[in-house]
């Protein structure tokens, strides 16, 4: 039996060189493995947590989508499709909210941290992780990929998963994490700190978006922060965060082995050496990609089509799930 793998991006921000090495490039890789069935979604709903314009978040889903196909997720070896387009998502996380403890979702980081940064916090906002665990649990997912900061909300479904089949009997598969080892955080340019931010992406000097032309990206990167050293090799130093993040980026799109990265620049006159070389390295990645893009964007009907085919499939995977579920709860259910 294959493992299923599933994952998702919001279309609430611009996706950013983070994003592609982090999680779109590894969903790439992973379309050829034989032992793997793949899941990749757009979770609009999620993107409702906070307020959007509707006609810039419909924009972005489809521009999401195109860039999917553009860094080369092919429909036909991937399912591929808009998450609001699969009623089981929603429904499916009502019924689960009726398993979960409230005070599972309030120690949950995300939701403490972004809480406090808000006047009024929405009620979707803490419920982010029951949906989030709808959208794998109601696949049969085995896998999901996802950044550090996003385990705790896999362990959240693992939770969920194993209090419904306690409750209820066997039903869901408890799902586990799959972290890349290398690569998988990519800091703020801008701040080697923290980590790149899709709703900072924007922001001048912070992000390489997959989408800037070449000029803009030798611009960011060469503003990118590093410190008033010169010895360029990977270090645990924090003083250093800057040249382990552009060290980082470099290794990530080259494949090179630590050692063969830092042999890389043993003659380097400087951060400035060092810049230049990633910032060729992104730009040879990055403008096939751009080019791509430019050209499925444009095909509305096409993009109209696999989403359908999307949908379509997805409901065959997930509605019988989520049949099962209603009856072991105790719903009737019409012939």
């Amino acid at each position: 039996m294959k493992r299923r793998i599933f994952s998702g991006i919001q279309p609430s921000e611009v996706i950013h060189i983070g994003n592609y090495i982090g999680a779109v490039r590894r969903w790439v890789e992973m379309q050829d493995d034989p032992e793997k069935e793949n899941i990749f979604c757009i979770v609009d709903l999620h993107a409702l947590t906070v307020p959007q314009d509707p006609n810039a978040l419909r924009a972005r889903t489809l521009e999401l989508l195109a860039l999917f196909l553009a860094v080369g997720l092919d429909p036909n070896k991937s399912l591929l499709f808009v998450q609001s387009h699969v009623t089981v998502h929603a429904e499916g996380a009502w019924l689960l909210n009726c398993v979960t403890p409230e005070g599972w979702l309030k120690k949950m980081t995300q939701y403490k941290d972004k809480s406090q940064k808000q006047e009024t916090v929405l009620t979707g906002l803490l419920d982010y992780p029951v949906l989030m665990a709808a959208d794998i649990l109601f696949y049969d997912t085995h896998e999901v990929p996802v950044g550090e900061d996003q385990k705790q909300h896999v362990e959240l479904a693992r939770n969920i998963a194993e209090r419904f089949n306690h409750l209820y009997g066997e039903t869901f598969i408890v799902p586990e994490p799959a972290i890349a080892k290398a690569g998988a955080r990519i800091m703020g340019l801008d701040d080697p700190s923290a980590k790149m931010s899709k709703s900072l992406a924007h922001t001048k000097g912070h992000a390489v978006r997959l989408l800037d032309d070449p000029k803009e990206i030798e611009r960011t990167i060469m503003r990118a922060k590093t410190d008033s050293g010169s010895e360029i090799r990977f270090s645990k130093d924090p003083a250093k965060a800057g040249v382990n993040n552009l060290l980082t980026i470099y290794q990530a799109l080259t494949g090179k082995a630590t050692e063969h990265v830092e042999a890389d620049f043993t003659n380097a006159r400087g951060y400035g050496d060092l810049k230049k070389a990633v910032a060729e390295v992104v730009i040879e990645k990055m403008e096939p990609i751009r080019r791509r893009y430019s050209e499925i964007v444009s095909d509305s009907a096409e993009l109209q089509r696999i989403m359908r085919m999307g949908a379509e499939k997805a409901r065959a995977i997930s509605e019988p799930r989520l049949v099962d579920v209603k009856q072991k709860m105790g719903l009737i259910m019409t012939a």
